[in-house]
């Protein structure tokens, strides 16, 4: 894979990043009170949204689900801006009226978050027939889980991308769990890529642990979109190292199959490959992470200093 040294930075960044919001998070969610509604965390899956949005323009589109802080941060997105919202906060990005589970960054061109399982499908279709009405140079990707594949609105939205080869990108991030089902519980087929040859569109097998392959896979599929050919699925195999919520104690799922993805880990394998190939330094490596905690810290100061909304603010914003 010939991919630009800044390129490969710029996805161990937007990981470590990430990984320093969640696990101030996780953090944060212990103190109660601190921090309202249910959180839901990608811890381990950082490859994936990392990988496919900086193969990404600033002009295409994402559409995401609750697991979305790793995607939007990819994408662009403000963190003092997000974790405001978090925090349900006036100086959030919603001006904190979405919380964590409905963030929405226009200004990055990620204008959905959704929590409804398989609703982010059709809401992506939506979005690309609006791209190719309108003759833009651009794509929209949608992020869901394998949970989200077993629902209609993945096979209908499918279908009716393929039929009118819209450029959209549907990214499954198989993390093997939906909520505390195992894959192999509500799916019958071994690979949801599979699924792709029932509406003639190519179907694509990841390392969803591999920042650089993600990358290489989103970028093709992204030329083909352009070019006319139509949609890509693309099953990013992963694992999500937490629970279903920061309140699930996991029980379901083995104790050494959790140490034995997070030895998998895409952050550290990523790193390891930079220092080796010679383009980072281990001190480098140790001034993202500081600064990256750094960030994060001046983050969730923001948050706590900043106001709630008023409540006459409630009624506000509700049409566009």
């Amino acid at each position: 894979m010939n991919i630009s040294r800044k390129k490969q930075q710029e996805m161990l960044w937007t990981m470590i990043l990430s990984r320093k919001f969640s696990d101030s998070l996780v953090e944060l969610c212990r103190i109660e009170g601190k921090i309202p509604g249910m959180m839901i965390l990608s811890t381990g899956q950082e490859a994936v949204g990392s990988g496919v949005c900086a193969a990404l323009e600033p002009s295409d589109v994402i559409i995401t689900n609750h697991r979305s802080h790793n995607h939007l941060l990819a994408k662009g997105a403000d963190p003092k801006g997000l974790m405001a919202e978090i925090f349900c906060k006036k100086t959030g990005c919603n001006k904190g009226k979405s919380g964590t589970l409905h963030l929405a960054v226009p200004e990055v061109n990620a204008p959905c978050t959704t929590t409804v399982v398989g609703a982010t499908l059709p809401i992506a279709v939506g979005r690309a027939f609006a791209q190719q009405y309108q003759q833009e140079q651009a794509v929209t990707v949608c992020f869901f889980g394998d949970g989200a594949a077993d629902e209609g609105s993945f096979h209908e939205a499918l279908n009716l991308a393929a039929l009118w080869q819209l450029p959209v990108i549907f990214v499954c991030e198989n993390n093997l769990y939906a909520g505390a089902q195992r894959y192999e519980e509500h799916t019958r087929v071994k690979d949801m890529a599979e699924r792709a040859r029932a509406y003639d569109m190519p179907g694509i097998i990841v390392d969803g642990n591999d920042a650089l392959a993600v990358y290489q896979a989103t970028l093709e599929a992204r030329q083909r979109a352009l070019d006319g050919q139509g949609p890509t699925l693309m099953e990013c195999k992963t694992y999500r190292c937490r629970g279903h919520g920061e309140t699930d104690p996991q029980h379901y799922q083995p104790k050494d199959e959790i140490r034995a993805w997070q030895e998998k880990c895409p952050i550290p394998r990523l790193g390891d490959l930079l220092i080796k190939s010679g383009v980072i330094t281990a001190a480098k490596l140790e001034e993202m992470e500081s600064m990256a905690g750094n960030i994060v810290e001046e983050a969730v100061h923001f948050a706590e200093e900043s106001p709630y909304p008023e409540p006459h603010e409630a009624l506000e914003d509700v049409y566009v």
